[in-house]
């Protein structure tokens, strides 16, 4: 449970980090980009013996992680997307209850535990994250046009989380997490890269130092989300159902009281409601594990 817990913590890091972007100017994407490298080199030095990485594409797990990387720097920019097209709440909401996916994943395909206290649990996370995420009176507003961004990112982000349950469960080896996380993070910059160069021949690339600072804050919580999310994917005694649920649960709880207590957001009905709805599908979810 400690990697759960510190998992939700460095996902809540993020969205500070995320936050403060706006306040001081950063280029969104360049920092992103930037964060995939850092979170890459935190990984390299701080949790992975040796220093012989020529063995890494013939890992059985290389063809995921290529995969995966491939998915974060798409699934990022689909969401700048939707955002720009159907506002941030639409992306909130379509990231958020694609936990959907992996939790039937692991349902059907592990067999995992469900019992009507663990359905309701789930059902209950589903809502509180739908009413959290909404910040207007309106609710979601999205044109039949631009349907398909949140659709993808939904998508992707389902799959994304998916992807790590399976590749570590059947192909990584519990020392080479580190590798595993960093190799996805290398992929997903190199990428970036690409995009980048593409900027810089149309003469719009401008690089400075807010936004490499910004990569940087942004990249350690992000090596960390990911890195204990496996872990916690490892641990015994949670099915992995229970943990993307209250991950996903807890994310949105932690980042929406972070949001009072350091930017004095202001909360609607439906927001508070929703909050109160999460902590109690926390511990549905979790005592049924007991």
């Amino acid at each position: 449970m400690i990697y759960l817990l510190l998992s939700v913590l460095s996902s809540t890091i993020i969205f500070v980090v995320f936050r403060l972007y706006k306040k001081f100017n950063v280029n969104t994407l360049q920092a992103i980009i930037i964060n995939y490298f850092i979170a890459c080199t935190v990984g390299f030095f701080g949790y992975i013996e040796g220093s012989d990485f020529t063995h890494v594409p013939s890992e059985n797990w290389f063809p995921g992680a290529l995969m995966l990387g491939a998915l974060f720097i798409t699934v990022f920019n689909l969401a700048a997307i939707t955002t720009q097209k159907s506002g941030l709440s639409v992306v909130a909401v379509a990231t958020k209850m694609s936990v959907a996916i992996p939790v039937l994943f692991g349902i059907f395909l592990y067999n995992e535990s469900t019992d009507a206290l663990k359905i309701t649990g789930i059902v209950l996370a589903l809502v509180a994250v739908y009413l959290t995420s909404i910040k207007t009176k309106e609710g979601l507003n999205i044109k039949s046009k631009n349907l398909i961004f949140p659709l993808l990112v939904f998508l992707g982000s389902g799959i994304i989380d998916t992807s790590l349950k399976y590749l570590e469960t059947s192909y990584v080896a519990e020392d080479e997490v580190g590798l595993f996380s960093s190799t996805i993070f290398a992929v997903a910059g190199s990428l970036g890269v690409l995009i980048l160069i593409g900027q810089a021949f149309m003469g719009k690339l401008k690089i400075t130092w807010r936004n490499i600072l910004g990569g940087i804050a942004l990249g350690i919580p992000n090596y960390y989300s990911i890195y204990f999310l496996v872990m916690a994917l490892r641990s015994h005694g949670f099915d992995s159902s229970t943990i993307f649920t209250i991950n996903h649960v807890a994310i949105v709880t932690f980042s929406t009281i972070t949001g009072i207590l350091l930017f004095h957001e202001k909360l609607l009905r439906k927001n508070w409601i929703g909050l109160a709805i999460a902590v109690i599908s926390i511990i549905l979810v979790a005592n049924s594990a007991i």
